[in-house]
């Protein structure tokens, strides 16, 4: 897979038809240059992934509560391919369980999102997702700058 192409290139898996309609106008109006790519399930996520024609994403922002293939079930699978060890993955959930938080950051996630409850709130978080030097903030990672606080 290749990330050379200029736009960002995001992936977003969710269940949920409200949240990923609202996750695209978000990012629509930040009017940053990308390529947003939708799934419903962790398993279309998944498939999508192994296939060597498909660009690895910038980012992937995973929903954790999902039918057939759970979040956490997909981190686990993509931090065990050494392919996508790379691969920045953003939880995107509405769950604020300590439980989540502590699965996710053992498990490889970048960072813990969970789900703004207003359009304006979202915007804001996304616009700071979308602009973080991920590689510096993967460096110093530790669980206080784990789950975003915005």
């Amino acid at each position: 897979m290749d990330r050379s192409q200029s736009q960002m290139q995001i992936l977003l898996c969710d269940d949920d038809a409200d949240d990923r309609f609202f996750f695209s106008e978000a990012i629509k109006e930040l009017k940053i240059d990308n390529a947003l790519t939708v799934f419903e399930s962790g398993l279309d996520l998944m498939d999508y992934l192994k296939h060597p024609e498909n660009h690895l994403p910038h980012i992937l922002f995973l929903d954790l509560n999902m039918p057939c293939k759970m979040g956490l079930e997909c981190l686990k699978e993509i931090r065990e391919d050494a392919q996508f060890r790379n691969l920045v993955i953003a939880i995107y959930s509405t769950s604020a369980t300590e439980q989540d938080i502590e699965d996710t950051f053992s498990n490889g996630a970048n960072i813990y999102i969970q789900k703004p409850s207003d359009f304006k709130k979202l915007k804001k978080i996304m616009h700071h997702i979308l602009n973080l030097n991920w590689q510096y903030h993967t460096a110093g990672l530790n669980k206080e700058t784990f789950f975003l606080n915005i």
